[in-house]
């Protein structure tokens, strides 16, 4: 099965996440089958916290990946700030 899931990168103490594509069988910060965006968590000021490339993510649902908890609410909060 196919999900879409975070993958933790950074250092400790300061968490980056890439949104990623991958088997569910590989592990957390494995091989993924595509990059689909990131979310920085301790993102301050100008920085950045996320970006998602939301056709991808419906390319990949349309297909049958299914997202975790946790990037179904990234994906809200993405959507809704395109729609702003």
């Amino acid at each position: 099965m196919v999900v879409i899931r975070l993958s933790r990168g950074g250092s400790k103490a300061r968490p980056f996440f890439n949104i990623v594509v991958a088997d569910k069988r590989v592990r957390r910060d494995g091989a993924c089958i595509e990059r689909v965006g990131f979310y920085n968590p301790t993102a301050r000021g100008a920085e950045e916290g996320l970006r998602v490339a939301l056709d991808r993510v419906a390319y990949w649902k349309g297909v049958g990946a299914q997202a975790s908890d946790t990037v179904e609410r990234l994906l809200k909060q993405a959507a809704a700030k395109a729609a702003a």
